[in-house]
C-alpha cells in the first residue's frame, strides 16, 4: 500500500514565520490561515509508529478522526481495511487533506466535531493533536463529546500531550487532570511512550488507549 511518509511542508525559519490575524485556535480561521501560508510545523508527514502498531494488532472498526489536518492517517486506516472518516472545521485543512489523499480524499469532511453526526456507530476515535490544539476551556466539552459518540466498549486511542506550557497551541495538560476528566467515562487500557514524536512533543506525549465504560 502507498502511505505518505514525508511532510510536504518543512518548519519555516523564525524569520519566515507569516503574520497571522487570528489568534483563537477555537476558530476555523486560525487553522485556515496557517494552512494557506503552508505554516504547519505540527505536520509529521505520515502515520505514527504507535498507530501503525495498534492497527496491525486490532480488529478494524468504524473510525472517526476529529481535527484531522492533512490526514495522512486516513490512508493508513483505509488501506488496512478500516472504515475511516476524518473531519476538520477548517476548509483549508480539508482541501489540503483531499489534495494529499487523492481518491481517499472523499473520506475527509468539513465539519464541526461538536455537531457532526456519524453515518454509523463509531468504534474508535483516533486522537492526534486535536485535544491539545483547542483552548483548555474547551476540554470538558471535548471529553463529553467523545463519550457521547462512543458506545460502551468502544475505544478512544491516540496521543496525549503532557506539559505545563502556559501558552499554545499545543496546550499541554497535567496527567492527573486528564485522568480525572476521562475516568468517569473511560477506562485506561494501554499506556506507552512515543518513539517518533515531532520536536515540540518529544518526551511529552504518550500513546494511550481508553475503553468506554458501560
Amino acid at each position: 500500500m502507498t502511505i505518505p511518509n514525508s511532510a510536504p511542508n518543512s518548519v519555516p525559519l523564525a524569520s519566515a514565520i507569516p503574520t497571522f490575524t487570528t489568534r483563537d485556535s477555537a476558530k476555523p480561521d486560525f487553522w485556515s490561515e496557517r494552512f494557506e501560508h503552508a505554516f504547519t510545523p505540527w505536520d509529521k508527514g505520515g502515520a505514527p509508529l504507535a498507530l501503525q502498531d495498534y492497527i496491525k494488532r486490532s480488529a478494524p472498526a468504524v473510525t472517526l478522526i476529529p481535527g484531522c489536518g492533512v490526514g495522512y492517517e486516513v490512508a493508513y486506516f483505509a488501506h488496512a481495511g478500516w472504515d475511516v472518516t476524518a473531519i476538520d472545521f477548517s476548509e483549508a485543512a480539508v482541501r489540503a487533506a483531499q489534495a494529499v489523499l487523492g481518491p481517499l480524499g472523499s473520506r475527509v469532511i468539513e465539519a464541526d466535531f461538536f455537531k457532526f453526526e456519524p453515518a454509523a456507530p463509531v468504534g474508535l476515535i483516533y486522537e492526534r493533536a486535536f485535544f491539545c490544539a483547542l483552548p483548555p476551556a474547551m476540554r470538558p466539552a471535548v471529553v463529553a463529546r467523545w463519550a457521547a459518540l462512543l458506545a460502551p466498549g468502544a475505544t478512544l486511542a491516540g496521543f496525549f500531550f503532557f506539559s505545563d506550557t502556559p501558552k499554545g497551541p499545543p496546550f499541554g495538560i497535567d496527567r492527573l487532570v486528564l485522568e480525572q476528566m476521562l475516568q468517569p467515562y473511560f477506562e485506561l487500557m494501554e499506556d506507552h511512550p512515543v518513539a517518533d514524536s515531532i520536536p515540540a512533543f518529544v518526551g511529552k506525549e504518550r500513546w494511550l488507549v481508553w475503553r468506554r465504560r458501560s
